[in-house]
């Protein structure tokens, strides 16, 4: 496997690049991250308009005809600048539309994400779920020509800065999707440990449009999350690419007994392993976003990216606890980009899965 970006690739990771370092340093980010919304109006009309909402959705509705090894440059450089506009949200939702919606669903929703006026999330995981994606206790029954639903989801990432979700619910025939406007539900809207902004949703009799055909979303979400799950092992990379870059500089600049602490040959050896599982990790990075467009079968997918998600999981932990240590105390201030990082890693080691989880499940599959 090539695990080079090809020239449109590394243009677009360059831009995305030259935007976050030049218009997204980190003092800029605390502010946004400060914020009653959490995010920036402004961040999310020039993601737009460079076109990455775009990226992933067919060219009939505006897109670019991509899938997730295109967005893997993307979400790289998302990680390293810890990015938290809500861009994974609205991809998950909108996804869901893509792959299950009707064509008037698909011509209603998806140019309006794709030009950047609409941001969506997914409202699936329910209380006691542990990530299997079956889990589905909320309901929807038919409502006059409409379905109401009734339920509560929660660590819905997105929901607060959403107009549309996207949501799961049973109904005879099975797991179904469903649109609903936002402001028709309840939220109860947190910051999470990274930074990000989620919610917890509460559904009392609130209307919704089926989604696509009834009793039939399995299959749909699996894939929709295996999708998401390839794009953060991507935006990992990112954030494991900073915190290796910044450990070695500190240790380069840092002096004990009046020499840097790199020359330390302790030090260099763990330097080296962190940098070992960097490139470890991109490389699955990329098993994991071209086995998310190109898998013959669900199984095959399922196999791939949670061969991924487990080496992906492991290195976080390693990469994001060696740069706080080896910076030492100073490494879990506020002030140091590096404790972000850490925190972000934390959460992709088990957002839509942990490494036990995905061992299992690339034991079974």
């Amino acid at each position: 496997m090539n695990f080079d970006y090809n020239e449109e690739q590394q243009l677009l990771a360059d831009s995305v690049r030259r935007f976050i370092q030049k218009g997204y340093e980190f003092e800029a980010r605390k502010k946004i991250v400060a914020s009653a919304e959490g995010y920036s109006e402004p961040v999310w009309k020039t993601l737009s308009e460079m076109g990455l909402t775009g990226i992933p959705f067919s060219p009939d509705y505006g897109g670019f005809g991509g899938g997730a090894i295109d967005l893997l440059s993307v979400m790289e450089a998302f990680g390293e600048g810890l990015v938290v506009e809500p861009f994974l949200a609205t991809l998950l939702g909108a996804q869901c539309v893509a792959r299950a919606g009707s064509d008037a669903q698909k011509k209603a929703i998806l140019p309006a994400v794709v030009e950047g006026k609409l941001r969506m999330a997914f409202a699936h995981t329910e209380k006691g779920a542990r990530y299997d994606l079956g889990h589905v206790n909320a309901t929807a029954k038919k409502s006059g020509s409409g379905w109401t639903l009734d339920g509560e989801k929660v660590v819905v990432l997105g929901a607060p800065a959403a107009a549309k979700l996207v949501v799961s619910a049973k109904t005879p025939a099975g797991v179904s999707l469903f649109l609903v406007e936002a402001k028709a539900v309840n939220q109860k809207p947190y910051r999470t440990l990274d930074e990000m902004r989620a919610a917890d949703v509460v559904l009392s009799s609130t209307p919704g449009e089926l989604l696509g055909s009834e009793g039939k979303a399995l299959a749909v979400v699996e894939e929709v999350v295996d999708f998401a799950t390839a794009l953060v092992c991507a935006e990992s990379v990112g954030a494991m690419k900073y915190a290796c870059d910044s450990t070695l500089e500190y240790l380069k600049t840092r002096k004990q007994f009046g020499v840097p602490i790199g020359t330390f040959q302790a030090l260099q050896h763990r330097i080296v392993d962190m940098y070992v599982a960097y490139e470890q990790a991109k490389s699955m990075a990329f098993l994991a976003c071209s086995q998310s467009d190109s898998a013959a079968n669900a199984k095959e997918r399922a196999r791939a990216i949670s061969a991924a998600k487990i080496k992906i999981a492991d290195n976080a932990r390693l990469i994001s606890q060696e740069a706080i240590q080896l910076h030492g105390g100073m490494g879990m201030s506020e002030e140091l980009k590096v404790s972000h990082s850490f925190r972000r890693l934390t959460m992709i080691a088990q957002q839509f899965g942990d490494a036990d989880y995905h061992l299992e499940r690339f034991a079974s599959a």
